[in-house]
Formats: C-alpha cells, structure tokens, sequence
C-alpha cells in the first residue's frame, strides 16, 4: 500500500506555473528520493503536500486517505510529518526539550483518538522520558541532551529537527535537505538510520543534494526540472537518464 500518493499536482503563482502535473508515490517501508536543481519545485511539492500551499489541480492521499482539503494541523495528526530546508527548531529549548515537545504535541492528538507507532522502538509504545532516550540515542544526541540547541552547528540542530519529528511519530515524513551541515561521517550514520526507519515500516520522501546518499537509501528516485517530473526510477535508471544528466547530474556522475 502506497503511505502518500500525490497525483496530477499542479501549483502555479500568478502567472508562473511553480508544478506541472507532478505525480509520485511513496510506499510503506521504502526511502523515496526527490531530486532536482534550484528552483525544480521540490520544496513547493512539499508545501503542497503538506497543505502550506494550496495547488491548482492535483490530489494527495495520506496511507489511501484523500487528505487534499484538509488543513495543515490535520495532516500532521494523521500522521504526515516533515523537516524543513531552512531549519527550524526552538533555538533556546535543549535538545530533549525539542525532542519532548514533538512527544508532547502528539499526546495532545492521541486524546483525540490518533495513534501511531514508534519505529526507533519496534513499534513499543514508551513513556514520553523513555521515548525521548530512544530518539537521543539512536541520533548520537544523548551526550548533548541539555545542551541549547541554538549553540550547536548546523548539522547537529538538523538531526534535533529530525528527532522532534520522530517524536511526533509520523506514517510518511518529508525529508527537505536533511544532510546539509554534515560531515562524512554523519551523512553515513544518518544514512543507515533511513534505512532502518524505512525496516521498520515508516515512509520517507526525501529531497537531498548529496546524491551520494540519494543513490545508496532510495529504492525510487523521481526527478524535478522546471515543475516536472522528468524521470523516475531506481538509482541505475536515474543515473543513466540523458535528460537527468543535462538537467542536474553532469557528465561522469
């Protein structure tokens, strides 16, 4: 079962026309990739996605829900979570804090009947403190657990946003550049964290320069130019496309 299905999205601003007619989908357990140059359109696809922006044409379907006239809060509650590719996190909570206050917001929707599971701990339901560790241990957070996260480096504060994201337990998450601002080292670690999130039955869109990574988490890679998808398919495909290799890749990628 696709977790996300967007179908025909179009989304235009006055007179320039931002998507054309962009269809994707991300199944449950699988890493999607999202790639394409500066101004391809991927991130008004997630704003689209998320209901931030209203399209012109086009639907989104949420693990088979139709979610397209839903409001932005209420995709979140059922179960639509994102990063952003300009960072945002509560600069002058701790890293926990960050972390607990994506716990906290879900426990709020769970009164109202949503539930979700957490894919760092095999879908165990844990107390918010206990589910907070999980989330800190398995980003290499712990030892900066009461540290601001206004005094960390960018690349830090990116896997906080990422953890308060995780806390919120999402079915689909939308991933906008997460990697920037991490070193070799991190861009690994981070990479094998995908791949077990996507085991473990969480759903992930990924937008990322790094195409290094792209090409070792995703199963499927679409790629945007000018609003519209150009080519599709898995990294070999995607690799060995003419048209992607003009628009984005370059020669000897």
């Amino acid at each position: 079962m696709s977790a996300l299905e967007v179908s025909s999205m179009t989304v235009r601003f006055g007179g320039h026309q931002a998507l054309s007619e962009v269809s994707l989908a991300v199944d449950q357990g699988k890493v999607v990739g999202l790639i394409g140059p500066n101004g391809a359109g991927k991130t008004t696809l997630f704003n689209a996605v998320c209901g931030v922006v209203t399209p012109t044409s086009g639907s989104v379907r949420l693990m088979g829900r139709d979610v397209s006239g839903i409001p932005t809060h209420k995709r979140a509650r059922l179960g639509l979570g994102r990063t952003f590719q300009r960072l945002e996190v509560f600069a002058s909570l701790s890293v926990a804090d960050n972390v607990r206050a994506g716990i906290e917001i879900r426990r709020t929707w769970e009164r109202r009947g949503s539930t979700a599971r957490q894919y760092l701990a095999s879908g165990e339901d844990l107390p918010t403190e206990a589910e907070v560790q999980v989330i800190l241990d398995r980003l290499g957070l712990s030892e900066l657990a009461d540290v601001s996260v206004g005094a960390l480096p960018t690349g830090q504060a990116r896997l906080v946003e990422l953890g308060r994201a995780l806390g919120a337990r999402p079915s689909v998450l939308l991933l906008d550049e997460p990697a920037s601002g991490l070193d070799d080292n991190e861009t690994a670690d981070f990479g094998k964290l995908l791949i077990e999130l996507a085991g473990a039955g969480l759903g992930i869109l990924l937008v990322e320069h790094d195409v290094g990574l792209v090409m070792s988490v995703c199963e499927q890679i679409y790629v945007l130019d000018f609003g519209s998808v150009i080519a599709s398919g898995d990294p070999d495909t995607v690799r060995s496309n003419e048209a992607v290799v003009a628009a984005y890749l370059g020669a000897g990628t």
